[in-house]
């Protein structure tokens, strides 16, 4: 891997109080390396990992990316109850969901206005509000 994506992926793990293990500094590379924003599947991450040539288990993958939500470092956005897409993407915003690829991509948060939502339940707070706006072809 590139100088420049370890390094980003090394500061992007201790920005969340992690340790960089090889696993985790690998997978973190690939997510954050050249400065964009993802939206992986655990399962096209471990694909990821496989092409560049690191050998980092699909079990791993999995418990590595829940180790990054709960670090902080990303947000689970899970489309139909059963498909989880990670999102390195840490603001607000809405996404969306190609039926056709099942691919989950940015959508503008600008034209999305939310005017209220209800109250959570006594002793609770609102975490967080997912939208996910399904596209189908016409």
């Amino acid at each position: 891997m590139m100088d420049t994506a370890l390094k980003r992926g090394t500061d992007w793990l201790a920005g969340g109080g992690l340790r960089p293990t090889r696993q985790r500094l690998c997978l973190a590379a690939l997510l954050v390396g050249d400065g964009e924003n993802r939206h992986v599947t655990a399962e096209s991450l471990y694909a990821l990992s496989v092409t560049s040539g690191e050998k980092v288990s699909l079990a791993t993958v999995y418990n590595t990316l829940r180790a990054f939500c709960e670090a902080g470092l990303m947000n689970e956005v899970v489309v139909d109850g059963s498909k989880s897409y990670f999102d390195t993407r840490m603001d607000d915003h809405p996404h969306f969901y190609w039926e056709d690829s099942h691919e989950l991509t940015d959508a503008p948060k600008e034209d999305l206005a939310i005017t209220g939502l209800p109250c959570a339940p006594e002793g609770m707070q609102i975490a967080r509000v997912d939208v996910v706006i399904r596209l189908r072809r016409a």
